[in-house]
């Protein structure tokens, strides 16, 4: 065998090795080899994924309320859609539209009027909602209790009171410590929203209001003082799931979640007292 032969059978020889050797170093992961199929799994789908859920709920619930959504979406999938108002004017959407899956009220005086009209058969109470005295920062008229608010020249700032919770509230707590006349002297405005008192308070447009305990959490510009609880009308945040929904099971699993350990420690981190269950 010449030298020419030689030299390309040892060519020949040198590039089936390389090929062999390469194809072993590129050989995909047996499967008892999990190392890098891992993250190629699929997530698992979400029970309730792609689906919508309407909550309507009282605006001074909003800041609790949205982080109840976020919580039950990233949980469930579904798409949480709010509707904050003043209480009196969601039970009129719900009464001409008949739209909504959940209703999220201020006061147990919202679930009654609701129950009234058909919305719901029945509800559960998950929080205590607690009024208080709002004063703008660094309390300029120096206001230290509820007498004070009927003090001549006390510029107050209040909820309707026939329009949202804390204005019926108001009346129910005004009437039981006999400040009634003197405190209609003062008012000088009312707020169609607890948010909007919060709001006006802290822009100093008044020198007090009455808020709930919860607005003033994250509120930069109001402080509370506390109402004695012999002197409050404490009241109660009830959930329902509508009559009218479309979708049932996911009103119900919202319901549920709201009353859950987890949906009660957003209420607490909120600034509510939640009720054992």
């Amino acid at each position: 065998m010449n030298k020419i032969k030689k030299w390309s059978l040892l060519l020949i020889a040198i590039l089936l090795m390389s090929a062999i050797c390469l194809s072993g170093c590129g050989k995909q992961p047996s499967s008892g080899d999990k190392s890098n199929t891992k993250n190629n799994d699929p997530a698992p789908a979400l029970k309730y994924q792609g689906q919508n859920l309407m909550v309507h709920s009282g605006a001074g619930l909003s800041k609790a309320m949205d982080e109840m959504g976020q919580a039950f979406e990233k949980e469930t999938g579904a798409k949480v859609n709010f509707n904050y108002a003043g209480c009196a004017q969601l039970l009129t959407q719900m009464e001409i539209n008949k739209q909504g899956d959940v209703f999220v009220g201020g006061s147990l005086n919202d679930m009654d009027i609701a129950q009234q009209k058909g919305f719901t058969d029945q509800y559960v109470e998950v929080a205590y909602h607690i009024p208080a005295i709002a004063v703008p920062k660094g309390n300029p008229a120096a206001i230290t209790c509820l007498e004070d608010l009927a003090k001549p020249g006390v510029r107050l700032i209040l909820g309707d009171e026939k329009t949202n919770a804390i204005g019926k509230k108001g009346a129910k707590i005004f009437e039981k410590n006999n400040l009634q006349a003197a405190i209609a002297k003062n008012v000088v405005a009312r707020g169609a929203t607890v948010n909007e008192i919060v709001t006006q308070i802290g822009m100093k447009q008044g020198d007090a209001g009455l808020v709930f305990e919860d607005n003033g959490v994250d509120a930069k510009n109001i402080e509370i003082i506390p109402i004695p609880q012999e002197q409050n009308a404490i009241d109660k945040v009830p959930v329902c799931v509508l009559s009218f929904t479309d979708n049932k099971e996911l009103a119900q699993a919202f319901v549920n979640f709201v009353k859950s350990d987890e949906g009660k420690a957003i209420f607490v981190k909120h600034g509510f007292k939640t009720i054992d269950q």
